[in-house]
């Protein structure tokens, strides 16, 4: 009796395991496949008229990149690094029935619209930037640890020319030969600690030789302090 007991609560937890991971994997294709509505494209054209509708195409990927990030995080708080796909989140919002179904099915809750903390010389483990790295990393099998290339969310700003966007460099090397200019380094979004969480995140400070040190000249192009090593737009999600 005991064993079968033993084995019935295995097979009930092995149930539930696969259940939510089955539920996930829906969430997740829902995400990459959700038709964004009739009229978006435009609004975030009169907004950035620079922008074509290539252009558009390729802010709404950014922005299911960060939707993405918010889920495998298992729905933790996530900062937003670009201003383009920032825009193009502002302007769903605006959609208010269409975007809470969205939140309903893609995370179950609803992804409210919060201020991030901008990284700063006292805020080395801005967790909800280095989240939304790690896991736009993995989206484009990326190592977050070791980038050599920028995930779309973080390299949309730059690619699209956005005067007042957010610009990454995956490594940190160029930053110390040539420190000028509002350009953060992927390599302070990384860790080389892990604490074994939901994400994979350690709370201690940002490690390891990438990182690049506040105040060595880098400035913060979203009006914080201009000694500061990262920038980021706003976020959601629980933490």
């Amino acid at each position: 009796m005991v064993v079968l007991a033993v084995a019935v609560l295995v097979l009930a937890a092995a149930l539930v395991f696969f259940g939510l991971r089955l539920r996930r994997a829906s969430r997740e294709q829902y995400i990459r496949t959700f038709l964004f509505p009739p009229g978006l494209f435009e609004k975030l054209r009169q907004k950035r008229p620079e922008l074509s509708l290539k252009d558009c195409q390729l802010v709404s990927r950014a922005l299911r990149q960060f939707f993405l990030a918010h889920l495998k995080s298992g729905r933790r708080f996530v900062s937003m690094p670009s201003q383009a796909a920032d825009d193009l989140w502002h302007e769903l919002i605006l959609y208010t029935r269409l975007y809470e179904a969205f939140c309903n099915k893609a995370f179950g809750t609803f992804l409210h619209h919060t201020p991030a903390v901008v990284l700063g010389a006292g805020r080395l483990d801005n967790t909800g930037l280095r989240r939304t790295w790690r896991y736009a990393c993995l989206d484009e099998n990326i190592n977050p640890l070791r980038s050599l290339r920028l995930p779309l969310l973080f390299a949309i700003d730059a690619k699209l020319n956005i005067a007042d966007g957010f610009h990454y460099s995956p490594r940190c090397e160029a930053l110390r030969r040539n420190s000028s200019g509002a350009v953060y380094c992927g390599g302070d979004f990384s860790s080389t600690s892990y604490d074994g969480g939901t994400d994979g995140l350690s709370d201690s400070p940002l490690a390891g030789s990438d990182t690049f040190s506040p105040g060595s000249g880098s400035s913060d192009s979203s009006g914080g302090d201009s000694s500061s090593c990262g920038g980021g737009g706003c976020g959601g999600g629980g933490d």
